[in-house]
């Protein structure tokens, strides 16, 4: 009997023991943001300043093309990289064109030909013929005609700039390392979008991570603005744009609310857009 006892207490206390346990609130798992993938954000045009450039995990090529300073398609053709310019990690790609090898130089006896049946024995060299023509004046050659339809770029004094949107702005542009690199616009889905200065469209489209559908346009050798986030594009690549034309509809892509993110970059570094937009008017 005796034992009988003492094992039912001996149960029972191991058992009021483990309900205590089981009872008692147990402190949740911390949560920690495991992924942090790359984004635009992390690259700066013209960065990459070398010839070959070996792909990584979570690259396109349109960013390696953005940080190479170089147009995309130029960087597939040079790659042979057929739309839609699937790469791979590891993949070495060009970062320049191809550079073509000299044709190599080949000497060799001057070549003898016979002119007319009466003349077979009477032997003449290419180089005497050449000799023989009449020289060709530069002022008679066909004029080389430039294949640019648009004007050309301006020189960084003769920009001239306009705001890209009448719109509020929300968040002005920060010098810190996690900060706003651009000023970014409040408005309404739809709104309009306007060239802040006259140039070229280098890049239309949505493959840079965290820009949505991004424009950007090219003014000179210095200078290009970017406009995100917006909701449609009016303007295709290689388009010429004048100052204060439309190029886009104000929208939401890739942001947490409607608005037009908006950076001026000088040789690849951001800089403050309030430094060259007109002052008085926002």
């Amino acid at each position: 009997m005796f034992g009988r006892v003492n094992f039912y207490l001996i149960f029972t206390t191991l058992l009021a023991l483990v309900l205590s346990g089981c009872a008692q609130p147990s402190e949740p798992a911390p949560v920690t943001r495991l992924y942090k993938g790359k984004s635009i954000h992390d690259f700066e045009r013209a960065s990459l300043a070398a010839r070959h450039y070996e792909v990584e995990a979570g690259d396109t090529l349109y960013s390696i093309a953005f940080r190479a300073n170089v147009d995309v398609r130029e960087v597939a053709a040079w790659n042979q990289i057929p739309a839609p310019y699937t790469i791979v990690p590891g993949q070495k790609i060009n970062l320049q064109a191809p550079v073509a090898k000299p044709a190599q130089s080949i000497a060799s006896k001057p070549k003898k030909e016979y002119v007319g049946k009466q003349n077979k024995s009477k032997a003449v060299t290419v180089k005497q013929q050449a000799q023989a023509k009449p020289a060709v004046s530069a002022t008679n050659k066909a004029p080389v005609l430039s294949n640019r339809s648009e004007p050309a770029l301006s020189a960084s004094k003769d920009i001239r700039w306009q705001w890209p949107t009448p719109a509020k702005v929300i968040r002005e542009f920060s010098t810190a390392e996690a900060g706003n690199k651009g000023i970014d616009f409040a408005g309404s889905e739809g709104d309009p979008v306007y060239a802040a200065a006259s140039g070229k469209v280098v890049y239309a489209g949505n493959a840079l991570k965290g820009y949505g559908q991004l424009i950007i346009l090219k003014h000179n050798d210095d200078y290009i603005t970017a406009y995100a986030h917006n909701q449609k594009l009016l303007v295709k690549e290689q388009q010429w744009v004048n100052k204060g034309d439309e190029i886009a509809a104000m929208g939401d892509t890739d942001a947490e609310r409607v608005k037009l993110h908006f950076q001026v970059r000088f040789r690849g570094k951001s800089v403050n857009p309030r430094h060259y937009l007109p002052r008085g008017t926002q």
